[in-house]
């Protein structure tokens, strides 16, 4: 692709051409004597000159500063030679006059004061020559000029549009390609770092006490972590196709291991791809919003059609925080995946505090708005909600 600087380049050497051309045509006028010749050629510098300032800010797509004093300064210069030369001179310097006008002017307007000035040459050449093949090679010497000038200029404009608009193409995909990282880095580690944090801090807890179950852990967590790995992967390589299934079956895997009760029940139909990501990237979310709950206890991952569109449900039980219970007291107990796993050895360390807090800071800024985003795109929507005692609802539907 012709790059903008190149094409007015290109456009400026073309132009000056032409004016170098007709200025050398003046050169006649000396035929007829020093001071004619003279008066032609200090009249075709004045013309050039006002086209030159014309063209000039005409490849910049503006108009010169002092627009229109230098358009009726051309015009001038073109038309009043004709009453001081023998056969007048607007025959040579009118073209460039056309190419002015076109540029400058609105191109319906340019147009029609072009066609006067080739229907006011052709008038005065024919009465003046009376040859027609001669009047009509300088009449259309006046509209193909003027085109030609016009369609550089274009040129120009229309290069330097794109290129502009190659460059902003060019900011978006990248933009696009940011937001693209950061969501599915978002989506994809949540779930993960946070079961890793509990994980890792249940298994130090347990391994003097129960080393058996801290081994358990352990290699739960490993598993968690390689998980975690091939998203990287996934994410960097840009492959994000996922199960909806498979995440399903993850999910209930991941949270029954962390003591949460799971009831998954999904209906038998077959998606668009875009439609099942959406729907996997949603299990992954809810998923790791149970995990961040400390006091859930149940959840259920759910699908049912209705008409064009598959709704996706993944309610939890946990209640919002309340005041820490007293230790020993009656009746207290394991609520949920967190205070499960502090209860096994006393808290949670100070790491994996950190950890859970931080994922659930971005979680609260950014996993909804990143599956509204998903779920639009496969022509769905997202909606969350508490529900019943402290329960907390999260309702995809996409397209089928």
């Amino acid at each position: 692709m012709v790059s903008s600087s190149a094409a007015r380049r290109l456009a400026s050497v073309l132009i000056t051409a032409v004016s170098c051309a007709y200025t050398a045509i003046t050169l006649v006028y000396f035929r007829q004597g020093a001071y004619y010749g003279v008066l032609a050629v200090a009249s075709m510098a004045a013309v050039v000159a006002t086209h030159h300032v014309n063209m000039r800010a005409g490849l910049r797509g503006a108009r010169p500063a002092l627009f229109p004093a230098t358009l009726v300064l051309q015009a001038v210069a073109t038309y009043l030679p004709d009453l001081l030369l023998p056969g007048g001179m607007s025959a040579l310097t009118a073209p460039m006059l056309a190419g002015s006008v076109l540029v400058l002017l609105p191109l319906g307007w340019g147009g029609a004061l072009v066609g006067l000035m080739m229907l006011s040459e052709g008038t005065r050449m024919w009465w003046g020559l009376g040859a027609a093949h001669v009047t009509f090679f300088y009449v259309a010497t006046i509209a193909t000029t003027g085109a030609m000038i016009y369609a550089l200029v274009r040129f120009v404009r229309v290069t330097v549009e794109l290129e502009q608009a190659r460059a902003e193409l060019a900011e978006a995909a990248v933009l696009k390609e940011r937001l693209r990282i950061s969501r599915d880095l978002h989506d994809g580690l949540g779930r993960s770092l946070t079961a890793i944090a509990l994980k890792g801090d249940l298994a130090g807890r347990l391994i003097e006490r129960d080393p058996g179950a801290a081994r358990t852990e352990v290699g739960e967590l490993v598993q968690v972590a390689r998980e975690a790995a091939q998203d990287v992967r996934h994410v960097a390589r840009g492959y994000r196709e996922l199960s909806l299934a498979g995440e399903v079956d993850r999910a209930v895997a991941l949270l029954e291991s962390s003591g949460v009760g799971v009831q998954a029940n999904l209906v038998d139909v077959r998606l668009p791809r875009r439609s099942e990501e959406a729907l996997a990237w949603a299990v992954r979310e809810g998923v790791t919003n149970v995990l961040r709950h400390s006091r859930a206890t149940t959840c259920t991952i759910t699908t049912s059609l209705h008409g064009g569109a598959v709704r996706l449900e993944v309610a939890n039980d946990g209640a919002p925080p309340s005041p820490a219970p007293v230790p020993g007291a009656a009746g207290d107990g394991p609520t949920g995946p967190a205070e499960r796993m502090a209860q096994a050895g006393g808290g949670l360390t100070a790491q994996a505090e950190r950890a859970v807090q931080s994922e659930r800071a971005v979680q609260a800024g950014g996993g909804l708005t990143g599956l509204a985003e998903r779920a639009a795109q496969a022509g769905g929507s997202c909606a969350s909600t508490l529900t019943g005692e402290g329960g907390f609802l999260l309702a995809v539907e996409v397209a089928t």
